[in-house]
């Protein structure tokens, strides 16, 4: 952009990485509302903390409250939405954190967004494969029943659509896996990444 100059710092993402013993990179969990994505997330978080590895979680919830409360869910905000959470946790993998991120995220050209901002190195895509049968049997929240009721519009699995990541990093299906060996499953897949400084 015009009269924009990136200042450069003195402290390299390399030596921040150093410092905090551990690679840095994005860990998104991409699924329908309901899938188990956060909770999933939040256990994986959980045991990464216990491992003494510097993390920080982004959900949907929390970031429509802050930082993108002025996006509705049509599909154009929901674009930005993603474009913003994707440049925060690139800051954030600048920063040395390994960052969780647990969004519906139904579009596979916004999710392929994501992986250029942070490169394609720093992106793990962990598709939370659950049913939409399942997701509504769950429904803790109660939105799957107010979509089929014409309530909410623009909802992803009833009156929008879902586009399945093709080639996720890692599958988990929730009704087969149970969260613990979900995180395993994880923990193994980026057990390289997290002994990779820099």
């Amino acid at each position: 952009m015009k009269n924009i100059v990136p200042h450069h710092f003195s402290v390299s993402r390399e030596q921040r990485a150093l410092q905090m013993g551990h690679g840095a990179f994005l860990i998104w969990f991409t699924g329908l509302s309901g899938s188990g994505k956060s909770t999933i997330a939040n256990a994986v978080e959980e045991a990464l903390f216990k491992k003494n590895i510097h993390t920080y979680t982004l959900d949907g919830d929390n970031v429509r409250k802050g930082l993108n409360n002025n996006l509705s869910f049509s599909p154009e905000d929901r674009t930005e939405n993603i474009r913003r959470i994707a440049e925060v946790s690139n800051l954030m993998i600048d920063a040395g954190l390994v960052v969780l991120a647990a969004f519906v995220s139904p579009y596979a050209e916004d999710r392929a967004n994501i992986k250029n901002i942070v490169g394609h190195d720093n992106f793990v895509e962990v598709f939370v494969n659950t049913p939409v049968e399942e997701c509504e049997r769950r429904d803790v929240k109660g939105l799957y029943a107010k979509a089929r009721a014409g309530e909410i519009t623009n909802f992803t699995g009833v009156n929008a659509p879902y586009e399945a990541p093709v080639a996720p990093d890692v599958q988990i299906n929730t009704i087969e896996t149970t969260v613990e060996n979900a995180v395993d499953i994880i923990l193994q897949h980026i057990d390289k990444k997290l002994h990779t400084n820099g």
